[in-house]
């Protein structure tokens, strides 16, 4: 009788049907198809070896050695890989866990008060708990096979140390909470008179909101917000100068002389705030996001347009703003043609973005954006491009509501896993589909442990829908049933490749088949939604990090596969490959219709030599907003600027002002501005890889893209 000494010591007799579903499941991660006679043939052949120790115990790193070996040298070698790789990550795993799981679970629950300025909420226990320590510890408490599908590489749970502590981003009702009042936790903040205190505490809903969350935050309607505070100041003003004594005749230039002024402080101050104010425990400034572009009133109108044009100014030397991300929303009849009303504000856009890379620009006329305008609701989005409109548990919206958790599935691998055989391939993302699905349900049901009183600032001052009438130590799951949960996806341009031997930039078939792929993961999320009531969405991952992991993993299995595997890094979601050739109008027109499809968020990049003309960008944007449904666009370039001096570079690798050497770069890659050198290697690799869609030093029109 031979008995399997475990980890833990216990002894337990040997049972070679685990031999068997090991060999089996290392097989099934990679698609590698075998009889199940071959499965028998395997496992005989590591008991003959086992019987030939003639021992009565046996450890199981001893088992998993001898059928790693008989896989490797048995004319399996891709099945050995896998298995052996898996059997490395689970190693690395126990031995991270082992020392932290006691610290971590009592940490978890609740924050020590050994320090009566740690409150209870997420940046308090994150700053206890490891950022790492905690994503091990999240793995090894869910089921066993959900963890493995993230350690593996098939799925990747995002922002796995918060997966037990809080939610991703906000669209965040500014106006309301304003005029409102709130509470930080010290005392009332009261409703603010005037605009540069509305400016100021704007920041503070920012800042306070990242304390809760991991994920970005957003002004959705910033100009009609702070509008509404223009009138109150104007007003002061008005009764200040008069008891100045100041003549009538001359008040009300006075006053519109003195409220601008107070405008462009406020709307500064707002600029300086956002790249200086950390929060997360000092670790970063907020996520932030602010649309903008669609005035409700002259107020609102100049409240736009004086932000603009501070975000235009820059920073103290007239460095580049990092945040906020600002999305400029189009619409014809408003601002989009000559004519509307607020054409100047749309041009004005255009000629910061072409020194600035920001605005990015939203198109309210897309079908699904206009669907929810002509309803009343302005939709909006974020730098993370998180879109959230309609509801399935009220009234579709923005405000107050934000994407949950996110899970990205690995869709090169299937590609891989298929080998050509679409069919295949469609059962594979079934599978991955209902593993998604499955992790964001135990993720619904370990966030709806957590009561107000774990996000003391969005949950208990409001902030968040379905917060209304929530006690202290109410769950927050009427929150959750508010927000969206999203299935994401990432490389869409290797897996076609993989399947069909091109990308969707290259050949009709192959974008054809990206469509099909990308409907078939929408037409699931909107299935879940019927089926569990609730919000359920289709995304573009951004996948900052994630493009670098995946492929990684996929290197090890697969090895190197042209086109596929090649590089450092998969693409963007359904984005075309940054490094292939494809004009401007192309480019437009093969990703314009994943918009509509990606209903959790979507962006399409265009790549600019140099430093574009304001002109460009709005011939660009009247190409893509009158021709396709596409919506959420950013015009990219690099931008290099003098650390000295601020004087900025066109390719010059010292400055041509100062002849300094202390340069910096700023690029986009998913959805935010960042600081080159803080890229991870995988998108340091994207950003070498870029080639411009276009030459910017012509004017586009559209007959000559």
């Amino acid at each position: 009788m031979l008995h399997v000494v475990k980890r833990d010591g216990r002894k337990v007799e040997f049972d070679s049907i685990k031999i068997t579903n090991a060999i089996k499941g290392a097989s099934e991660e990679i698609g590698y198809d075998l009889k199940e006679s071959d499965f028998i043939d395997l496992t005989k052949k590591t008991i003959k070896q086992i019987e030939e120790l003639n021992i009565t115990e046996i450890n199981v790193e001893e088992i998993q050695n001898i059928v790693e070996t008989i896989l490797l040298e048995n004319s399996h070698k891709e099945i050995g890989i896998a298995y052996s790789y898996y059997r490395k990550e689970r190693t690395k795993i126990r031995e991270i866990k082992s020392d932290l799981m006691k610290a971590i679970e009592k940490i978890g629950v609740e924050t020590d008060r050994d320090n009566a300025n740690v409150g209870n909420n997420f940046s308090s226990k994150l700053l206890r708990i490891a950022s790492e320590s905690n994503k091990w510890h999240n793995l090894s408490n869910m089921p066993k096979y959900l963890s493995k599908a993230h350690e593996n590489g098939d799925v990747y749970y995002h922002d796995l140390d918060s997966y037990n502590l809080t939610t991703n981003c906000l669209h965040i009702p500014t106006r309301e909470i304003l005029e409102r009042g709130f509470n930080t936790g010290y005392g009332t903040i009261r409703t603010p008179r005037r605009i540069e205190s509305a400016a100021e505490l704007s920041c503070i809903l920012l800042q306070s909101t990242q304390n809760d969350m991991f994920g970005g935050q957003s002004h959705p309607d910033f100009d009609n917000d702070m509008g509404v505070f223009v009138e109150p100041t104007r007003q002061e003003l008005i009764k200040e100068l008069r008891e100045l004594g100041v003549e009538e005749e001359r008040l009300n230039l006075m006053v519109e002389k003195k409220l601008k002024r107070t405008i462009e402080q406020a709307m500064q101050g707002i600029v300086y705030n956002l790249n200086t104010m950390h929060s997360r425990a000092g670790s970063q400034v907020p996520f932030s996001s602010i649309n903008i572009g669609i005035p409700d009133s002259k107020d609102a109108a100049l409240v736009c347009e004086v932000f603009l044009k501070e975000y235009e100014k820059g920073l103290g030397n007239g460095e580049q703003p990092i945040f906020p991300n600002i999305i400029f929303r189009v619409k014809k009849g408003v601002n989009a043609e000559q004519g509307d009303q607020y054409y100047y504000l749309f041009q004005l856009a255009c000629r910061v973005a072409a020194k600035r890379m920001n605005p990015t620009f939203m198109n309210l006329d897309a079908d699904f954006n206009k669907y929810y305008y002509d309803q009343g609701v302005i939709p909006a989005t974020m730098g993370c491009r998180t879109y959230v409109c309609s509801n399935v548990n009220g009234e579709p919206g923005t405000k107050g509501r934000g994407n949950i958790a996110p899970t990205t599935i690995n869709l090169p691998r299937l590609g891989l896993m298929a080998k050509k055989d679409i069919n295949k391939f469609f059962k594979l993302l079934d599978s991955k589909l209902q593993l998604a699905k499955e992790s964001l349900m135990h993720r619904y049901e370990i966030l709806k442990r957590l009561r107000v009183k774990d996000l003391p600032f969005v949950a208990g001052q409001g902030l968040m829908k379905g917060a209304e009438n929530l006690l202290l130590e109410d769950s927050i799951e009427p929150i959750l049933k508010q927000g969206t949960w999203s299935i994401g996806f990432i490389g869409l341009a290797e897996t076609l490749t993989a399947l069909v031997g091109k990308h969707h930039g290259e050949d009709e078939k192959a974008r054809e088949l990206g469509i099909e792929i990308v409907s078939h993961i929408r037409q699931y999320t909107d299935r879940l939604t019927e089926e569990t009531l609730l919000n359920w969405s289709c995304y573009a991952t951004p996948a900052e990090g994630l493009s670098g992991k995946f492929i990684l993993q996929d290197r090890k299995i697969f090895g190197n596969v042209v086109g596929v595997t090649d590089k450092d890094y998969y693409t963007n979601s359904y984005h075309i490959p940054v490094g292939y050739p494809i004009s401007i109008k192309d480019k437009i027109d093969i990703e314009a219709p994943y918009h509509k499809l990606c209903n959790a968020g979507h962006i399409s990049y265009i790549e600019i030599d140099d430093y574009p003309s304001p002109e460009t960008i709005m011939d660009i944007l009247n190409y893509a907003y009158n021709n396709t449904n596409i919506s959420y666009i950013g015009i990219n370039f690099h931008i290099r600027y003098c650390r000295d001096c601020g004087t900025y570079l066109h390719g010059e690798e010292k400055c041509p002002n100062c002849e300094s050497s202390n340069i910096q770069g700023v690029s986009r890659v998913t959805g935010y501005l960042s600081l080159d050198e803080r890229f991870g290697s995988g998108k340091v690799a994207e950003r070498a890889d870029r080639i411009s869609h276009g030459n910017n030093k012509q004017v586009y029109t559209v007959n000559s893209y």
